[in-house]
């Protein structure tokens, strides 16, 4: 003799239901939210205001990202974006160098609120990108850990025509197309120079808390980063780049 089998809980067969609702409602109220913002019947602040252009001297949020990585489709708006920076610059023309290597969108970077060793070219968002940086990361970091601010930033360029790791195949590096930077170290506003080579691992922990700040930092602007934690190729330098990966080392 066979026993009927218990029917399931009412509840259990409701409760997929009931989120595919609530999810379906939440969803549409996210759209009308959106509409609302976007043809601006709902004023929020830039910052907050997904539609918005990116401003370099807003306070990084979950948005900053998503805006800065808009600017590579948009040459016109990154201009503009970094013309309201401490950025000094001009645009350069677009320019093919070899295979795979040259640059569009880019700019020729002379100087900010910080002295470079020396001017450089760079993609329009790979500029944006330090601009974040310098604005809200960099002098806080020297401050809050060396209590001074950096007066100069040693780099070692940004555009070269090669592929990764210098290989002689393989995939082209981000710097055959200006789209890399790679910082050495930095000046402070007392003459003293902090390198990754010598700090990263030194003997002052102050200096070495700075250059780790500058890399986590770093890591809110750019796609890629990459420090002397990464491998022993990286001991002397930062990389930072706007490339297709997402890194944090």
């Amino acid at each position: 003799m066979s026993e009927d089998r218990p029917s399931p809980p009412r509840r259990s067969r409701l409760l997929p239901v009931i989120v595919g609702r609530l999810l379906i409602a939440a969803l549409a109220g996210l759209a009308l939210v959106s509409g609302l913002v976007w043809t601006g019947t709902i004023v929020v602040p830039d910052r907050f205001n997904p539609f918005a252009p990116l401003r370099i001297a807003d306070a990084p949020n979950w948005l900053t990202r998503m805006k800065l990585s808009r600017l590579e489709d948009k040459a016109g708006q990154c201009l503009a974006v970094i013309e309201n920076s401490p950025l000094r610059f001009s645009p350069v023309p677009d320019q093919v160098l070899g295979e795979g290597c040259g640059f569009a969108n880019a700019v020729e970077v002379a100087h900010s609120t910080v002295d470079f060793s020396r001017s450089f070219t760079a993609t329009c968002p790979l500029a944006a990108a330090w601009a974040l940086l310098e604005t809200h990361v960099l002098q806080d970091a020297a401050r809050q850990h060396l209590g001074q601010e950096v007066a100069s930033v040693i780099h070692f360029g940004t555009y070269a025509c090669r592929n990764i790791n210098h290989r002689a195949s393989g995939r082209r590096s981000e710097h055959a197309t200006a789209n890399a930077i790679d910082i050495a170290g930095f000046v402070l506003a007392d003459g003293r120079k902090i390198t990754l080579l010598d700090d990263w691992s030194g003997s002052d922990p102050r200096e070495a808390a700075f250059l780790r700040a500058v890399r986590d930092g770093a890591c809110r602007f750019f796609d890629v980063v990459l420090s002397p934690d990464y491998n022993e190729a990286h001991r002397d330098h930062f990389h930072f780049d706007m490339g297709p990966y997402d890194t944090c080392r």
